[in-house]
């Protein structure tokens, strides 16, 4: 969620997996965040291993403290790792966190493994003021969201509201499936589910289906995420056993398995270098050499054109700016 007067300095972060997954590098753990485009069996179980699912959503403030705007209930004596988002901007990182926190044996940095057990023992709302005032990860945080190099304060220009997105995790934890929302009270209990078959995954689709279907018809507001296993090693595996077996159709299906996956992480690397980059003395280099070059004024006409032909199709499709 984004309020600029109450983020102690953390910033807003993209809804992407490479983002996330170099987050978990720092943090010092093996696994990586993929998007998911499907709920469908097929498509989940091509990720398999998976320890939780993070979702995002547009945000929207209700009078009530319902536990869920689908189905559950709040669980005050959840056994496992709950933190309570205490300032804004830092959700993403903190759905991260209560995710990690109820993984079983999962190998952790020495940073973090010192803040879980610093933590350990502590009411969901001093957790979460410890893991925010934490000065690396806040920092680990901010290195992956776009620097904030112009300000518009001081103008004078009027100010308006922003949808506010919001992430939440969906995992099992103890043989039920839990909703861990840092901005709930207690954690989300979604009932048992059946070990055989798909196991927690089929009732997590089932929850996140009825929770995306109060959008309207093709709303674009919310994204799911993946937390799994990196798969690397385990292909890696797989190759050296085909090819010690004389087995070149497998070996060469692995093979080019393994490429995209190399070449998904040297995608993720430079768009994370984008992200890390300022960008201000590129702009006003290409403004300067405009000016000089007389396109500077065409440049300007043309963005007002198709800025006002945005204005046009947004007012003609209903749309407009929601109020916080």
């Amino acid at each position: 969620m984004s309020d600029e007067d109450d983020s102690s300095g953390w910033q807003l972060t993209e809804s992407d997996p490479g983002v996330f997954t170099e987050l978990l590098k720092t943090l010092g753990v093996p696994l990586i965040v993929d998007d998911l485009y499907s709920l469908d069996p097929d498509s989940l179980a091509s990720l398999q291993p998976l320890h939780a699912l993070i979702f995002l959503f547009k945000w929207i403030p209700t009078s009530t403290d319902s536990p869920s705007t689908s189905s559950g209930e709040y669980d005050p004596e959840f056994p496992g790792f709950f933190a309570h988002q205490v300032v804004n901007n830092a959700c993403a990182t903190l759905a991260v966190l209560n995710a990690l926190g109820n993984i079983p044996s999962l190998p952790v940095g020495p940073q973090l493994a010192d803040l879980n057990n610093f933590t350990a023992g502590m009411d969901p709302q001093t957790r979460g003021m410890v893991i925010t005032s934490a000065d690396w990860l806040r920092e680990a945080h901010n290195a992956l969201s776009p620097p904030s190099a112009i300000s518009l304060d001081g103008l004078g220009l009027p100010k308006k509201s922003e949808d506010a997105y919001h992430f939440v995790v969906y995992l099992p934890v103890m043989g039920a499936l839990y909703e861990l929302d840092g901005l709930k009270q207690y954690p989300v209990r979604h009932g048992s589910f059946d070990e055989q078959g798909e196991g927690w995954i089929k009732t997590a689709r089932e929850v996140i289906e009825r929770r995306i279907a109060t959008y309207p018809v093709g709303a674009l507001e919310f994204s799911l995420l993946a937390l799994r296993d990196d798969p690397l090693p385990s292909l890696q595996a797989q190759l050296q056993e085909a090819q010690s077996s004389g087995n070149s159709a497998v070996a060469a299906e692995i093979l080019a398995t393994i490429s995209n996956e190399n070449s998904k992480r040297k995608r993720w690397a430079f768009e994370n270098s984008l992200r890390k980059h300022n960008h201000v003395g590129l702009i006003h280099a290409l403004l300067v050499a405009l000016a000089k070059g007389g396109g500077l004024h065409a440049a300007q006409t043309q963005a007002r054109t198709v800025m006002q032909t945005r204005i046009e199709k947004k007012k003609a499709s209903g749309e407009g700016m929601d109020e916080d």
